[in-house]
């Protein structure tokens, strides 16, 4: 139907300048899937009372190799927002990283939302990005899965190959806030040990392939 009213003419491109702008916007955004591997090093010492007898013990999570994946988005910033999962197969031993007896197989699960500022210069992208979800510790040996709230902070840098494809590398850190005093691991024998810290730290060191879509 032809338009014949300038008002109208002008009504309907504005409108149509409103719809090419909300389309520009909406396919200015990229989705992206980035694999990552790593190794997750200097966890913090935490103190534990042996129910039993009252003893006392430091125990720590050992340094082993950590992979993961990245799901999420680009915005506008430049940056972006994304899903983290990392998982971590280690032990969990008395004594200190590198001695001691090991008390348990522990798997360290985290699964964040976070978020990422770039500064772009060439092919290159240096970021820092900071997260906050859960972290999940789970025990062998019958033992019950712990989840607690956790944040992250990281720095790293990305070298574009193509505008689909690049590459990273990144130093990230974990706080896990703990429940002071409270009986940790427990199963049917019922709670062998009592925690005595508050906070769980980590390190992790990772590698990773960005691919946009």
């Amino acid at each position: 139907m032809p338009v014949n009213n300038p008002s109208q003419l002008k009504l309907s491109l504005s409108a149509l300048m409103f719809g090419l702008t909300l389309s520009a916007q909406a396919s200015a955004a990229e989705f992206f899937i980035t694999p990552v591997g790593g190794y997750s090093f200097g966890s913090s010492e935490l103190k534990f009372t042996q129910s039993s007898d009252e003893q006392k013990d430091y125990f720590s999570i050992s340094e082993d190799g950590n992979y993961g994946v990245m799901l999420g988005m680009t915005t506008r910033d430049p940056g972006d927002v994304y899903l983290l999962y990392s998982h971590q197969s280690a032990t969990l031993g008395s004594g200190g990283v590198f001695a001691g007896e090991t008390i348990a197989s522990l798997a360290v699960d985290y699964l964040h939302l976070g978020g990422t500022l770039y500064f772009p210069n060439g092919n290159w992208e240096p970021y820092v990005t900071a997260t906050a979800g859960l972290t999940q510790l789970r025990p062998d040996g019958g033992l019950d899965t712990e989840t607690r709230f956790s944040m992250g902070l990281g720095l790293g840098a990305q070298y574009r190959l193509t505008d689909n494809l690049a590459l990273m590398a990144e130093v990230r850190g974990f706080a896990t806030f703990m429940n002071t005093d409270n009986e940790i691991f427990c199963g049917d024998q019922g709670c062998v040990w009592k925690l005595q810290a508050s906070t769980l730290v980590q390190g992790q060191a990772n590698l990773g392939i960005q691919f946009r879509f």
